[in-house]
């Protein structure tokens, strides 16, 4: 059992009958009234947000959830393929348990939250940031632009993803996992 001050970003709790993470919290005193913390609680089944609000020094039951280091592998009919980097054992994921199941490239070291009592993988995290080179994309062209212009292209893993116009076919960029965008390039 923890309380409303334990809580934390990623804190993992049962609620409502299911596991959720908290996303965010932010804990309230208004000048009338008893304090209270005010939560974005995401649930690791479906990975819908909800707000929920508790009041302070409410009781919550925390779930045993374990971060467990996983290196991709391949993907089949079955999922995507991750293999242990301790134990070499090998699980399979539906595409819906990953974060950015577009970006995975074959190697790629990944997180995978399991729930401790259960052994049941919850989510598949990315790094923040993977580097990935540029397969295809159109010539930029320069001075018909005033503002930031920005260009399709396709990287490595089959991912579209946009650009700026001075980066051409062969380069690597620095790609964001959590939002699929364009971060810098990698010299």
């Amino acid at each position: 059992m923890a309380s409303t001050s334990d809580f934390k970003n990623g804190l993992c709790i049962e609620f409502n009958n299911g596991l959720y993470t908290i996303v965010e919290f932010q804990h309230v005193k208004p000048g009338k009234g008893p304090a209270f913390v005010r939560t974005k609680l995401k649930n690791l089944s479906t990975g819908k947000v909800i707000p929920n609000t508790f009041t302070a020094g409410a009781k919550v039951t925390t779930a045993r959830v374990e971060r467990r280091q996983y290196q991709y592998i391949y993907k089949d009919d079955m999922g995507y393929n991750f293999m242990n980097t301790e134990t070499f054992e090998q699980i399979s994921l539906q595409e819906d348990l990953i974060n950015a199941p577009s970006l995975l490239k074959e190697g790629q070291e990944v997180e995978i939250l399991f729930h401790a009592d259960t052994e049941t993988p919850l989510s598949c995290d990315l790094p923040p940031f993977v580097v990935l080179e540029v397969t295809y994309t159109e010539p930029g062209e320069k001075g018909n632009t005033a503002t930031n212009a920005l260009k399709d292209c396709e990287v490595e893993t089959g991912a579209h993803i946009r650009i700026p116009l001075f980066i051409g076919i062969g380069e690597k960029i620095k790609i964001d996992t959590r939002t699929s965008t364009y971060s810098e390039r990698v010299k």
